[in-house]
């Protein structure tokens, strides 16, 4: 199959639920506000408490409870709020996608911790909207799902492959594009942001990534993932290459206290966005 073809097959089977599409209108609209949003939201008991319960999480880490959607969009912005329901989103597109080559359990928790490392690196290299960098580390790996569903011999020759590349070099060896560039084609078919799927679709495009420091600060959440699942420590890699470590600065300390962070708050946060 084509990346197109696998594109349309994730997008005849799963769509944003209104609430998205509706938020975002919201957010686009410039005579509304946010009372708009907090009554939207609040319609839904069920995402109204999912919503709350992230947003007095780990994620945000503020002094006093957040005790209402309407103090949730004052506090942390409606942008924040739209990612948050996005990342709530993600959640059914990933069962909808289940397969019996991966282990949806670990695939949601690496997925998670992916977006918390990247929301923290954003975050020390004071880029603006550090909330869409946990949905991206969340989606960037989604199509995988989609290609071991829709093609699970082809998937299981591409994970039998010992060859010594990375993964992403492996998926354009076998599918001729990453599973990054497929994600992010399928959530640009979901009508969702340009700020959250033009990183994911170019996250292996290494004249964009010398060039913007949001798909370079991507990249090493992505590495780190990578480096979290090698048992063995010879085959881990370099999280900040040269090419990358001339767009975004960021050191080994920084690198451990996110590991850190993220290792401790992933398992929660994940369970949050599950209940």
């Amino acid at each position: 199959m084509s990346l197109t073809k696998y594109v349309t097959y994730a997008s005849q089977s799963f769509t944003l639920p209104d609430i998205c599409l509706r938020i975002r209108d919201i957010l686009d609209d410039h005579r509304s506000d946010a009372d708009d949003i907090a009554k939207l939201i609040s319609v839904d008991p069920s995402l109204t408490a999912k919503i709350l319960r992230l947003a007095n999480s780990a994620l945000f880490r503020f002094p006093s409870q957040i005790g209402s959607i309407s103090k949730a969009v004052n506090v942390i912005g409606g942008e924040a709020l739209y990612n948050l329901v996005v990342a709530e989103t993600a959640n059914t597109a990933f069962a909808q996608f289940d397969s019996p080559l991966i282990n949806p359990e670990q695939h949601w928790r690496d997925s998670v911790y992916c977006g918390m490392v990247a929301k923290f690196l954003a975050k020390n290299c004071r880029i603006r909207g550090i909330e869409r960098f946990f949905v991206m580390g969340i989606l960037q790996n989604l199509s995988e799902l989609v290609i071991a569903k829709c093609s699970p011999e082809k998937y299981e020759n591409y994970l039998k492959d010992d060859a010594d590349l990375l993964p992403w070099e492996k998926q354009l060896n076998h599918f001729k594009f990453t599973f990054a560039q497929c994600s992010g084609t399928i959530m640009e078919s979901w009508k969702l942001p340009l700020s959250l799927y033009f990183p994911v679709m170019h996250l292996h495009d290494h004249k964009q990534k010398a060039i913007d420091a949001e798909i370079a600060v991507l990249a090493v959440a992505v590495r780190t993932l990578f480096n979290k699942q090698q048992q063995e420590e010879s085959n881990k890699i370099e999280l900040i290459t040269p090419e990358l470590d001339k767009i975004i600065k960021i050191d080994k300390d920084t690198i451990n206290d996110a590991i850190h962070y993220s290792r401790r708050e992933t398992d929660m946060i994940a369970s949050l966005v599950r209940q």
